[in-house]
């Protein structure tokens, strides 16, 4: 059985009347000032949640990804809240408020078909952990990664990635493949730094230079795990409403991961 995706039209997914630059300036990108989430909310059917994974770093023995502080909480719960509050704002999809932690082991993730996971050079996977990720993606899920840089990230993300996907080729991005057009039309991309910027004017961590718009597809040419290398749209998204963060960067960074949810939901 597939993965069950929620459906609904396209027509659904138009913007607020309110424009993403200008709710910016306005101060929504902060979670300041903004009631907080509500986790009861989480129990009500709804088109779509902000799901982030939570994994095993590999660091020590037993299973440290339950405990709060691996790589898989980086800028959590912020980056989370404030993006689904561009998500309500921006788009008629229906997503409930709560923010959303998926454990591979649990039962729970095929109710949540798109995963957000971010600081990817460090998870590590057991065989059945594999098994049950590779099953999600293969049932429909969509797997959007962020957060590590340079080349020796970049292997110990593939190290992980070739567990669940042994077969997978990662590529680039083509400037005109849908994902880039469904919502927003992204036409110029550029390197979102982390917060780090501010302090030190570098869009670029470690040696990763140059920005990786990636993905893997599959046996039909649908993008299902989206890879933002060198990048760090967490960040952006956390910080889009202070002062001294460009909102350059905050802007391309809602706009990119909208138009990935909106891929997901409607391909």
């Amino acid at each position: 059985m597939k993965l069950a995706r929620p459906l609904f039209a396209i027509g659904l997914l138009l913007m607020a009347a309110i424009g993403l630059s200008a709710w910016q300036r306005f101060g929504g990108g902060s979670v300041a000032g903004l009631q907080p989430y509500d986790e009861s909310d989480q129990a009500i059917p709804s088109e779509f949640f902000f799901s982030r994974l939570r994994y095993n770093t590999g660091y020590g023995g037993g299973y440290g990804y339950r405990r709060f502080g691996g790589g898989w909480t980086q800028d959590f719960p912020r980056a989370d809240h404030d993006c689904l509050v561009a998500l309500r704002r921006l788009t008629r999809i229906d997503s409930p408020s709560a923010l959303n932690v998926v454990d591979i082991d649990d039962d729970h993730m095929w109710d949540y078909p798109w995963i957000y996971a971010v600081g990817v050079s460090n998870w590590a996977f057991t065989d059945a952990e594999a098994q049950r990720l590779r099953n999600f993606i293969e049932r429909g899920g969509f797997l959007m990664v962020d957060h590590f840089h340079g080349q020796d990230d970049w292997k110990r993300f593939m190290n992980g990635m070739s567990q669940v996907l042994p077969d997978a080729v990662v590529e680039d991005i083509p400037d005109d493949d849908a994902i880039f057009h469904d919502l927003y039309d992204i036409r110029e991309k550029f390197q979102i730094p982390g917060e780090q910027y501010v302090a030190t004017g570098r869009t670029y961590e470690k040696d990763g230079y140059i920005p990786g718009w990636r993905c893997i597809r599959d046996k039909h040419g649908r993008i299902v795990v989206a890879i933002c290398f060198n990048m760090h749209l967490g960040d952006a998204w956390e910080w889009a409403n202070a002062g001294d963060y460009p909102e350059k960067f905050s802007g391309l960074a809602f706009r990119i991961v909208l138009n990935y949810i909106t891929y997901a939901m409607t391909h």
